[in-house]
């Protein structure tokens, strides 16, 4: 039986353009058609490598992708203040609209993307692959199934590190007309998105603080700390930097209301960068007491080490993303990470900058 297809083409062939467009390339749900760059020299070779047409005008490519008929969807890798005009002007195509993260710097970006998307019938998401990481598979499994009671406690902390050569490496990083922040807009997106999720709590509260302490070189801040308020009385904490050279570890906490807890180191050292570094060592569970289980954990790493070793984990859980996007959109369903889920993670940032900002919590509505 044939399986159906969706014409796809990426936007951005940078480095995380690279990412997807090897799961873009390879998946069977997808007809890989374009790809689109403002050089015309990048978008022209990154083109030829993937058998895809170039272009440098994004009209040319959403016209090229409804010749064909059928479903169509166009995936963003530009950086993240350039998301919202290309992801509205794709949606008013008609053409489904996959983001990378975080879905847009700022919330009335996310609203205006989200709304398009709504009124165009098309559906919106964003990056959120790791998810996909068996740990947190398990976690959220264990969550659902009730083990850990009700979740009332999630902790994020990343302890990493960014040096000079990375802020250079682009010139519109660490700056905020071109960046629209620093690590809480770029690193921790993946981490506030599984936070929310594992906690299935909309959060009502949040206070925070930011400050750049050892990165004289960029305008925006390189750490920041914040304590959330869920609905349901959970709280939450965030310590995120990239201030501990050479880095140490990422983690997720969630500790429940019968006092059994998880959790999963999802990097470790400096966190992964996307077109750079590999993902060298695998995500692994560091915390499982859940009764009955708690002997479980060494099982868990093993098995995890062992899977690590037979996949390319730097694209092989983008493509799971973008396979479950793809099936949304021929199952006519929404995909695991939505336009929603995006906002969330902004709302969450863009709400520790108030805090701090303004000096006092910033409350809101059922996040």
């Amino acid at each position: 039986m044939t399986t159906k297809r969706v014409r796809t083409a990426l936007v951005g062939c940078g480095k995380v353009g690279q990412i997807q467009a090897k799961a873009l390339a390879a998946l069977a749900e997808s007809d890989f058609i374009g790809v689109c760059d403002s050089s015309a020299e990048r978008a022209s070779a990154f083109g030829k490598s993937y058998g895809a047409e170039p272009f440098t005008d994004l009209s040319g490519l959403l016209d090229s992708l409804k010749e064909g008929g059928g479903p169509a969807a166009v995936f963003l890798c530009t950086p993240h203040p350039l998301h919202a005009s290309a992801a509205i002007q794709a949606a008013e195509a008609g053409v489904h609209v996959l983001v990378e993260k975080p879905l847009a710097p700022n919330l009335a970006d996310c609203d205006a993307m989200i709304a398009t998307a709504k009124s165009s019938g098309v559906l919106l998401g964003v990056i959120g692959q790791r998810r996909w990481y068996e740990p947190v598979q398990r976690m959220r499994a264990a969550i659902e199934s009730g083990k850990i009671g009700r979740p009332i406690l999630g902790t994020f902390t990343m302890f990493s590190w960014r040096d000079e050569a990375y802020y250079r490496s682009d010139p519109w990083r660490g700056k905020w007309d071109t960046e629209g922040g620093g690590v809480l807009v770029n690193q921790s997106p993946h981490m506030l998105d599984l936070l929310i999720w594992l906690m299935d709590d909309p959060v009502v509260e949040v206070s925070g603080y930011w400050a750049n302490l050892n990165h004289p070189y960029i305008e925006v801040e390189d750490s920041a700390v914040a304590i959330l308020r869920f609905k349901s009385g959970g709280l939450g904490s965030i310590v995120t930097s990239l201030s501990q050279k050479p880095g140490i570890a990422t983690k997720i906490h969630i500790h429940g209301s019968n006092g059994a807890s998880v959790g999963v180191e999802t990097d470790r050292g400096a966190t992964f960068i996307a077109g750079v570094t590999p993902i060298s060592e695998p995500p692994l569970n560091d915390l499982w007491t859940i009764p009955g289980e708690d002997s479980l954990l060494a099982d868990f790493q093993a098995e995890d080490r062992a899977h690590f070793a037979t996949i390319d984990a730097t694209t092989h859980y983008h493509a799971l993303q973008i396979e479950d996007f793809l099936k949304a959109i021929l199952e006519n369903r929404p995909p695991l990470v939505t336009g929603i889920d995006g906002r969330r993670a902004v709302a969450i940032f863009d709400a520790i900058y108030r805090s701090n900002r303004e000096k006092r919590p910033i409350f809101l509505e059922g996040l």
